[in-house]
């Protein structure tokens, strides 16, 4: 049974009202051009290794704090998705140079981890690896263009690990990748496992598509990427988190994907998601006290809820935080990630 997203609408009102008060079943091809889907069998093609070495491209240059947003965009080692990088929608950024970026509905962003994440994007893809994949053929594309703008991130980690895909929020209006994702998928796989970060089209019933569709492609080329399937786990934070709850409720097959397991854990940030079910995996939760947008309470009694149906749940809230503080650094909540990979990991 196919399962439609219908309560989201006032959290989404809500989201953009606070806006305007703040302001691949086939073929991979690596080389730094993106991946496309083609039919037949999935194979990888490497470019030879370049000189690059960790932070330096071959060029001798690298992207720091004064790099423009557009520079690293257009840089011609990405392709057609280095537009992907940031929101495609640039009404919900601001600052023209990495160390300046701002997202709308995000706080604590670290201008530091911007520049690692580009640098990171920027060293693999020059050394031939593949680093994006699309999710949607071409065809799927040119008969829906909004699915253009989709597709994974990949960061590899060690062969035969487990997988994870991190979903940033956004209100459902964009995807804060930079802040809410990618510095996730980053830590995930400096730790040994493989992490994908989401782009996917605005729209709550959309974006859980988005997710499904990706699980799909992550489970058909498991073995061509060196990839565990068992027990993987869904991260996100504000309407990121509502999908990766919605996918761990549901399952893929409820919003168009294939008949595919459901997570082995879910990990949310700074939600008011309080849906669930008695067959809801393992849930780990945090978010900050002085959230204005995603009540703290709101999440604890979710847990609750489910903690009493026997499903194993942890609750963290940190003083002092609003919205969005991603990974924390700096912050009461600085370390929560190696909390939740701990949670993870006890569910293998």
């Amino acid at each position: 049974m196919r399962f439609t997203v219908k309560r989201m609408t006032g959290m989404v009102t809500l989201m953009v009202l606070a806006a305007g008060c703040l302001c691949a079943c086939g073929r991979l091809t690596g080389q730094g051009e993106g991946v496309v889907l083609e039919e037949d069998a999935l194979h990888i093609e490497n470019s030879v290794l370049g000189d690059s070495i960790q932070g330096i491209s071959r060029n001798g240059e690298v992207f720091t704090a004064d790099t423009l947003i557009s520079e690293v965009a257009n840089d011609p080692v990405f392709g057609d998705y280095g537009r992907l990088i940031f929101p495609a929608d640039a009404g919900y950024y601001s600052g023209d140079t990495l160390g300046h970026l701002r997202l709308t509905w995000y706080s604590n962003i670290d201008p530091d981890k911007t520049v690692e994440i580009a640098n990171y994007m920027k060293e693999h893809a020059e050394a031939g690896e593949a680093i994006f994949f699309d999710i949607y053929s071409a065809e799927e594309k040119a008969a829906d263009p909004a699915k253009e703008d989709t597709g994974v991130f990949f960061f590899k980690g060690n062969p035969g690990e487990k997988f994870a895909v991190c979903n940033a929020g956004g209100g459902f209006a964009y995807v804060g990748a930079m802040h809410d994702s990618f510095p996730h998928a980053l830590e995930l796989s400096q730790k040994g496992y493989h992490a994908f970060a989401l782009i996917y089209r605005p729209g709550a019933q959309t974006a859980c598509e988005d997710l499904a569709r990706a699980i799909r492609f992550i489970f058909k080329h498991a073995e061509e990427l060196e990839i565990d399937t068992d027990c993987y786990s869904l991260w996100g934070g504000s309407a990121g988190a509502r999908m990766a709850a919605y996918l761990g409720s549901y399952g893929p097959a409820a919003f168009g994907g294939e008949d595919l397991p459901r997570p082995g854990t879910v990990i949310m940030q700074y939600t008011g998601h309080s849906e669930y079910t008695e067959n809801d995996p393992p849930t780990y939760v945090c978010v900050g006290e002085n959230d204005g947008i995603a009540s703290w309470r709101t999440m604890e009694n979710r847990l609750e809820r489910m903690a009493a149906l026997g499903i194993d749940t942890e609750f963290h809230k940190y003083p002092g935080l609003s919205h969005g503080f991603g990974l924390g650094t700096g912050t009461a909540a600085e370390g929560w990630i190696e909390d939740a990979v701990a949670f993870w990991e006890k569910q293998m």
